[in-house]
């Protein structure tokens, strides 16, 4: 494998494509691997002691546009693959190739994705199953590794090139390599958005919308509940600073200080201009919500008398009532 491309493409990676492998792998992981079970005994011994499971990897399309050298992955969907024979369902593929052409008709197989730290020798098997689609196609690798000492994407973008060095020729024929591709990550408004309300997403086990409020109001309490301890702890250990009982320390001090200054920003005549004005604008909103409200329930009320007395009118000549 080269270390770097020199095709000359441009590669503009959306976050749907990144979102859609995580949550392609995550749902394979939860399914092949099941949270382990605590128990007594020699099982949980004989449990601690055996090795991990290796993680599973995943497979998928990717599509988007290629507009001269821009190549632009805007999408992608799962694939179906042996990894004993290294064959793909073509019949799947081709199912739902066709059902992304009816809904996104500009959009063509770039390429394909899979999980791992890095590309495999039996990556190749897929790579060359897709080349009569596409013929030369992408592979976008994503390491679900944890990394907090990692601050770039986890996501490798590689091309494949027809190596020349004698390294990569076997029996006179040169093979193909992947080289890594440099690449940016390109959004809309709709992408921001929609990965915004994803990150702060919290998880619901399957609950509702109120268990999803309760949880988070519970979060908020125990929130507030420790800050208040730790206040009356400052505020005791204050008041015996002051009898006394206690030496005195100015570094602390100096730092009580210093948060109580705080405080009275809070209290400016600006803030509360602003605070009125912004209660003022939100009491406004609710009663005009109110009075709209109104105003079509008196509509429909209106409308109802006058089916009515538009019916009696055509017996007793009465007229509508407006």
């Amino acid at each position: 494998m080269a270390s770097s491309s020199s095709s000359g493409l441009t590669f503009k990676l959306h976050p749907l494509v990144i979102v859609n492998i995580s949550d392609h792998y995550t749902r394979v992981k939860s399914q092949t691997q099941p949270p382990h079970l605590s128990s007594n005994g020699g099982d949980g011994a004989a449990a601690a002691a055996s090795p991990p499971p290796p993680p599973p990897r995943v497979f998928g399309c990717v599509i988007g546009v290629q507009r001269g050298r821009t190549v632009e992955i805007f999408n992608s969907f799962e694939l179906l693959y042996d990894p004993a024979t290294h064959s793909l369902d073509r019949s799947f593929l081709e199912k739902k190739q066709e059902l992304y052409k009816k809904v996104f008709p500009n959009f063509y197989i770039l390429g394909w994705y899979s999980t791992g730290s890095d590309a495999q020798e039996s990556d190749m098997h897929i790579h060359k199953a897709l080349m009569d689609i596409n013929e030369s196609p992408v592979y976008v690798l994503l390491n679900p590794s944890i990394n907090h000492a990692q601050k770039d994407l986890p996501v490798t973008i590689y091309e494949s090139v027809i190596a020349i060095q004698e390294l990569h020729v076997i029996d006179g024929i040169p093979q193909l390599i992947f080289v890594r591709a440099s690449y940016t990550i390109e959004t809309v408004e709709a992408e921001r958005i929609s990965v915004d309300h994803v990150a702060h997403l919290k998880p619901s086990d399957g609950g509702s919308a109120a268990t999803q409020l309760a949880a988070h109001l519970t979060g908020i309490h125990s929130a507030i509940k420790m800050l208040n301890s730790r206040i009356r702890v400052l505020h005791h250990y204050l008041l015996a600073m002051q009898k006394g009982e206690i030496p005195c320390e100015n570094s602390l001090l100096r730092q009580v200080s210093s948060l109580l200054r705080r405080l009275p920003a809070i209290e400016s005549g600006k803030f509360q201009d602003d605070f009125l004005m912004e209660y003022n604008d939100t009491l406004l909103i609710s009663y005009l919500a109110m009075f709209t409200n109104c105003s079509s329930t008196m509509n429909e009320l209106v409308d109802k008398f006058n089916i009515a007395y538009d019916r009696q009118s055509r017996r007793g000549g009465r007229t509508a009532f407006i």
